[in-house]
């Protein structure tokens, strides 16, 4: 299987392009969604979440209260830590098992962390890199969300930085702009993966 890693900062627009490749027919492994499946109520991951971090961090319905949690990791950098060793290699596991299992011509493996997991860009062909303003980023997330600009930037600052994405990057699409102005970008792009899952295909027959 063809495995496009796409990735970008928050509010950069990551969720909007991986639909219009799914449009086009790649079928989308969002580790994003993947995480929120597994901490929804009887996730996989809760009876771990609750023993390492408590009750604080769970919700009357039994799932992750994610700000709870927010709060927590962006306090203390080892409780980050512990999040992600629990999170991670179950995310890894079902991502695996997901895009071996899709039927498309080529996968887009969303990850959001991308660049700070590291051992993604092992599972990718190639890397695509959604970018735009960081002052759009925050404007973006503060319209869709109830958090405040000082929480955004907090986010954005635990990210990557912008340069250490573009770094990494095979491809990228700029999104600074109006949503209307991707359409064009994302098809020139899935012609490329088209070509390419078609070459490594081949190669491999």
């Amino acid at each position: 299987m063809y495995v496009v890693g796409l990735t970008g900062g928050i509010g950069s627009g990551k969720s909007t392009v991986a639909d219009l490749f799914v449009a086009r027919g790649a079928a989308l492994v969002d580790t994003d969604a993947l995480a929120h499946e597994l901490t929804a109520p009887g996730g996989a991951a809760m009876p771990a979440l609750e023993a390492r971090f408590g009750q604080a961090v769970v919700r009357a319905d039994g799932g992750l209260d994610r700000a709870a949690m927010r709060r927590l990791v962006f306090a203390d950098p080892a409780e980050k830590q512990a999040l992600e060793a629990i999170l991670h290699p179950l995310i890894r596991a079902e991502s695996d098992r997901r895009c071996a299992a899709a039927t498309t011509p080529y996968v887009i493996l969303a990850v959001p962390l991308l660049v700070e997991s590291g051992s993604y860009r092992t599972r990718c062909d190639r890397i695509l890199v959604v970018d735009c303003d960081p002052e759009v980023q925050v404007a973006r997330v503060m319209a869709r969300s109830a958090l405040p600009e000082s929480e955004v930037r907090a986010i954005i600052a635990t990210q990557a930085t912008r340069a250490a994405r573009l770094a990494v990057a095979d491809d990228v699409i700029d999104n600074s702009g109006v949503p209307a102005a991707l359409s064009g970008k994302v098809d020139a792009l899935h012609h490329v993966y088209l070509a390419a899952a078609l070459t490594k295909v081949k190669a491999n027959c």
